[in-house]
């Protein structure tokens, strides 16, 4: 990375300044319910309240205004859902031409949301390297840049700006955060919380399901290293390898990863909705389980600290996929190992 973090974290505060007023300034949740769970205080960044649907939209945003105003007239995306909606969003608010590329399995909600906004819809194979060698030919074939879901600075900036106002919201509340636990996919989100955090004394942590935990393989290697993704209903948590810019910010900032279950997951998801009243996706709840977690493990426990904030990535969610959570049995949330240094 040619940047110093300091340098890069001076990006993720000009993109603050940038974004404001462009995207909504999400509202800070607690509950004491949860509280006494984790044995902490508990503050959760309801960015399912984003404009589309999730903090995706902050780097989309970054970046493609940063391209539109180098004079570029469309953008090309790859992702599992929500990164295309962003893209598809901000390019229609720049006046430029998107194109996204999804996977075949890609849940039709977001499908539906991503043509919505106006972009056309490319469906390609089950895997990342499929959807990027996609989206590379389509750029070819047009000239229009890819906007990386995860390996581009801008997006890693804006996605950083959720987590610096979670930070800036409890200084302001006079319970500063003593953790930040973030879901990760590709790791741009927690590189962003990285990036904020830097300098503050804040412990950093990403969480992956079980069996999609590239970053946590690639953290304990030393280098990248992919895996074939677990099946997980955190559809927007499973792509096979950490970026190489995320992985490069993360690996010296980063506290630990937790690995999480389904059932943690969607325990997690029906206290959201229970406690708030509002609708995340699984991967979005992810975050919630891997503090839960964390909050009774012996040496990373939550009991020590007074404040984690939690970053609740997005809520675009299958009506098939809510019904079904909704309707489970309630699975208690325990405490267990899996932190990985």
């Amino acid at each position: 990375m040619s940047r110093t973090v300091g340098q890069v974290r001076v990006d993720v505060e000009g993109a603050a300044a940038w974004l404001a007023g462009r995207v909504v300034r999400t509202p800070v949740l607690r509950s004491p319910v949860i509280d006494d769970l984790a044995g902490a205080r508990i503050l959760l960044k309801a960015e399912n309240l984003q404009n589309g649907g999730s903090y995706k939209m902050r780097g989309a945003l970054r970046a493609v205004g940063r391209l539109a105003a180098a004079g570029h007239t469309g953008v090309i995306a790859q992702s599992t859902g929500n990164h295309a909606i962003a893209v598809a969003l901000a390019a229609r608010e720049h006046g430029l031409a998107a194109t996204v590329v999804l996977p075949v399995d890609a849940a039709p909600t977001k499908v539906d949301r991503a043509r919505a906004a106006g972009a056309r819809v490319v469906l390609a194979g089950t895997d990342v390297e499929e959807r990027v060698t996609t989206a590379n030919e389509l750029s070819d074939e047009s000239g229009h840049p890819v906007v990386d879901a995860y390996d581009h600075p801008d997006v890693i900036a804006g996605q950083g700006t959720a987590s610096l106002e979670l930070i800036e919201e409890a200084e302001r509340a006079g319970t500063p955060l003593d953790a930040l636990v973030v879901p990760v996919g590709g790791g741009g989100g927690v590189a962003g919380a990285c990036l904020a955090a830097a300098g503050r004394g804040i412990e950093v942590y990403g969480v992956e399901p079980v069996g999609c935990d590239s970053l946590a393989r690639s953290l304990a290697a030393g280098v990248r290293v992919p895996v074939a993704s677990a099946p997980t209903i955190a559809d927007g948590l499973r792509p096979s390898c950490v970026g190489e810019l995320p992985f490069a910010i993360v690996r010296d900032a980063l506290r630990g990863v937790v690995r999480v279950d389904d059932d943690e997951i969607s325990a997690a998801f029906r206290l959201i909705l229970m406690e708030f009243k509002v609708l995340a996706e699984p991967s979005g709840a992810a975050g919630l389980a891997g503090a839960l977690r964390l909050s009774g493990d012996a040496g990373v426990g939550f009991g020590r600290r007074r404040t984690a904030g939690v970053v609740l990535t997005g809520g675009n969610v299958e009506a098939s996929l809510l019904a079904r959570l909704v309707v489970q049995r309630p699975i208690a949330v325990t405490a267990a190992e899996g932190v990985a240094a």
